[in-house]
């Protein structure tokens, strides 16, 4: 995902003298054709993410289109203050993009696991939240991105990332991606667990369960049209986030579906626990170690049915 996102970043920043990157002491060398291409807006302000932030919002002010990029922890939690009071505040078009999004730097610990940050920045005024689920729809989200005039958290795995799509898809946000169709299940993936969602849906359709997999790329805002319809259609509808349990897509749906009357399906939230990971491993393991992985899902959907 991230070296979709700074190719199509380079190319973006070439046919637009507005954008400008600033990178928290990440990626120098990933954005050498950015640095080479565009040598005057390039600009590494180091581990100073406050500053950063608060650069951008002033840049975006003065009629710029900042991308302010690091490692995902670091560039919302850390500078949360900065986000709420000179980005959304002011309503300028910065966007915001970590990196190693859920549990992708799961082997450095705790201080770079990344399982609340949807929650924190989704309920700031004027933010968009924008989780693609592989290399194609992060070169398509960037640029839907950076046509907005909205401030947009854009939330990327690391690398490696298994290819859903075969070419880039019809991406808007808040306009959800239907991977393939069902009828027992509706699964809504948003982030790098697309793949995995995928995974399930063909693993229960060898025992007879149908589920359609759907991207839901945009935890804000949502796609209502999308939601009505999943719950109309099937008996189950489950999201799927490397995002803890509270406040994520899941939580965004419930809050969504608690306005609504009667619907047909239940709803099953699934995704990282509300507690903290004190074991030490790989992103496979911190996910299994939050039932996050293909077999653990599907035998969580299929008790779902009863």
């Amino acid at each position: 995902m991230r070296n979709a996102f700074a190719n199509t970043l380079t190319e973006l920043a070439t046919e637009d003298q507005r954008v400008v990157l600033l990178s928290g002491d990440i990626g120098n060398r990933m954005f050498d054709k950015f640095k080479a291409a565009c040598p005057d807006r390039f600009f590494n302000c180091g581990v100073a993410e406050a500053n950063m932030m608060s650069m951008a919002a002033g840049l975006a002010m003065s009629g710029l289109r900042p991308v302010v990029y690091t490692i995902t922890p670091f560039v919302t939690t850390r500078c949360l203050e900065q986000i709420r009071v000179d980005v959304c505040y002011h309503h300028v078009p910065v966007l915001i993009v970590g990196v190693g999004g859920g549990l992708s730097y799961a082997s450095l610990g705790a201080t770079h696991h990344s399982c609340e940050d949807i929650a924190m920045l989704r309920v700031l005024p004027h933010m968009r939240v924008v989780c693609p689920g592989d290399a194609w729809e992060t070169g398509a989200a960037v640029k839907a991105a950076l046509g907005q005039d909205e401030p947009v958290y854009l939330r990327l795995g690391k690398k490696g990332e298994p290819l859903v799509h075969a070419t880039e898809p019809d991406f808007e946000i808040g306009r959800a991606i239907t991977i393939r169709d069902g009828s027992d299940v509706v699964l809504l993936s948003t982030g790098n667990l697309l793949p995995t969602a995928v995974e399930v849906a063909e693993k229960l359709a060898g025992e007879h369960v149908s589920v359609r997999v759907v991207s839901f790329h945009t935890v804000k805002p949502l796609d209502e049209a999308a939601l009505a319809d999943a719950f109309q259609a099937a008996r189950v509808v489950v999201t799927l986030e490397e995002h803890s349990i509270l406040g994520g897509l899941g939580g965004a749906v419930a809050e969504w579906l608690a306005d609504q009357s009667a619907p047909q399906a239940r709803l099953v939230r699934i995704g990282t626990a509300d507690a903290f990971l004190h074991e030490a491993g790989d992103q496979a393991h911190a996910r299994a170690c939050n039932q996050l992985t293909a077999p653990q899902i599907a035998a969580r959907i299929r008790s779902s049915l009863g």
